[in-house]
């Protein structure tokens, strides 16, 4: 059995035509999708952190470089999107392209994106949550048993992560049309919030903050390579990049769009772009209104609401309206990573190289209710007993490597099926695909070698099951696919 076999694209067109899941988002639905995704934790929470351990205010082009790589892996993802229209994404794509190994291996790395993704958000969620009612919920209560505060109290476990996972999961299952509304009036509170916060702040911007732009290699703790100067922007990319993961999720959902040729394109790079500039103004006006050094020991997660606090005197109340609204937008986000992780397994199941309770559709909801339920007890254990900061790494660095094979797989396609119609065509091919690989590559490297071998620790782990499960188990072992493989 060829580890390079792949699934032919006729099998997938037909499965993507006579689907079990619902047919409801429509364009706007997946722009909103996308947005819903991006803006959260990424932006209210990793700004602070890759201003404070990289970049400073120059953060702001940190967004841009992340942005860059993004808009390639973007482009990639519309033209498989749009003409690929099934459920599973990158991992999906790759099935065609790259064959079933390299298929695992971007699945089993989408669980770093989109589990350990809802995981970091819940962690934030839980944060918020804590900073809105005063600080009353017990340290031990809503922190890893890996963290311990000044006093020296243990953390036990993260209980309000695991309540909102378990509010989203149970909205999940119910249907993802109800979902996708719930989603859009979250999308606009939150919207409106971030735009509110970059208008009323502008005018508290103390410029004195922003000079030096960029971080001098003299500040202690500064010193490597993507700490300070134009490698911190670097290094502030890998990290503010989790701040863009959601657009791909886009791309999970393409079995329950009513018409995936036209609306997956805008839906992705929609949402990507209408992001990418609040973000840009976002960074430059909180590391305008407040010096980004302070963000290493004071505001970590709040830091939004602890800039308003303590330098925008007289908005007390937009302090507060920005913690409600960041509550809202985590629980948005959290929805769309359990979705777009819930659609992964759906269609890794199908193909028979994960358990069939996966692919299991409600008779009446049409949703793979079962995979929700297992989704959220092995994310709840991560949001629970693990902390954020390890989680928000992890995340970063599985889609990266997703986005890497995603611009190598449009390549590949373009050169074993040049005839095939392609209703959104990337531009550029090879130039917009190689420059994706070399960008998201770049990211990756610049994030720190303990995430890396975490990361590479999980990847073993995927091939383990994979060579005791899912090779043995596969779909393509049966008669009718015995003869397909690379070409």
């Amino acid at each position: 059995m060829s580890l390079t076999r792949r699934k032919p694209l006729a099998a997938l067109l037909d499965q993507a035509a006579h689907g079990d899941l619902k047919r409801t988002l429509t364009a706007k639905s997946l722009v909103a999708l996308g947005i819903g995704a991006i803006i959260g934790a990424g932006l209210f929470v990793r700004t602070a952190a890759a201003s404070a351990e990289a970049a400073g205010p120059a953060v702001t082009f940190s967004f841009i470089v992340a942005a860059i790589g993004c808009a390639f892996a973007g482009l990639c993802y519309a033209e498989f999107a749009a003409m690929i229209p099934i459920a599973g994404s990158a991992y999906t794509y790759a099935y065609t392209t790259m064959g079933e190994f390299v298929a695992w291996v971007i699945g089993w790395a989408l669980v770093l994106e989109y589990a350990l993704g809802a995981a970091t958000v819940a962690i934030g969620w839980s944060e918020y949550l804590n900073n809105l009612v005063g600080m009353r919920i017990p340290f031990q209560w809503c922190h890893s048993p890996f963290e311990t505060n000044t006093a020296g109290v243990n953390g036990i476990f993260n209980a309000p992560a695991l309540v909102i996972l378990l509010l989203l999961t149970t909205l999940l299952v119910k249907g993802t049309e109800e979902s996708a509304t719930v989603n859009m009036i979250i999308v606009v509170v939150k919207v409106s919030i971030v735009v509110l916060f970059v208008v009323l702040g502008w005018q508290f911007i103390n410029h004195a903050n922003l000079s030096p732009y960029l971080v001098p290699s003299t500040v202690p703790g500064h010193e490597g390579l993507f700490k300070h100067g134009w490698g911190g922007i670097i290094g502030g990319a890998g990290i503010v990049f989790f701040a863009f993961i959601g657009f791909d999720a886009v791309s999970t959902a393409a079995q329950e769009a009513k018409d995936p040729s036209r609306d997956m394109p805008k839906g992705i790079l929609g949402s990507l772009a209408v992001c990418t500039v609040l973000y840009i103004l976002f960074g430059y006006v909180l590391t305008g209104v407040c010096n980004w050094q302070e963000f290493k020991t004071a505001g970590k997660e709040a830091s939004v609401a602890y800039a308003v606090q303590h330098y925008m005197p007289g908005y007390g109340w937009l302090a507060t309206g920005i913690t409600v609204a960041i509550l809202a937008g985590f629980s948005s986000v959290i929805l769309v990573m359990l979705l777009g992780q819930s659609r992964v397994f759906y269609s890794m199941a199908n193909d028979g190289l994960l358990p069939r309770i996966f692919s299991e559709v409600h008779p009446t909801f049409r949703t793979p209710y079962k995979c929700n339920i297992v989704l959220f007890l092995f994310v709840g254990a991560f949001a629970g007993f693990v902390p954020g900061s390890l989680t928000g790494d992890l995340t970063s660095i599985g889609t990266l490597f997703a986005f890497v094979l995603v611009c190598i797989g449009v390549w590949i396609m373009r050169r074993i099926q040049p005839t095939m119609h392609r209703p959104f065509r990337t531009p550029l091919v090879p130039l917009v695909p190689v420059l994706g690989v070399i960008i998201c590559s770049g990211m990756i490297i610049s994030l720190d070698i303990h995430t890396q071998m975490t990361a590479l620790a999980w990847m073993l782990i995927g091939l383990v099951v994979y060579f005791l499960y899912g090779r043995g188990h596969s779909n393509l072992n049966e008669p009718a696919f015995q003869d397909v493989g690379v070409q």
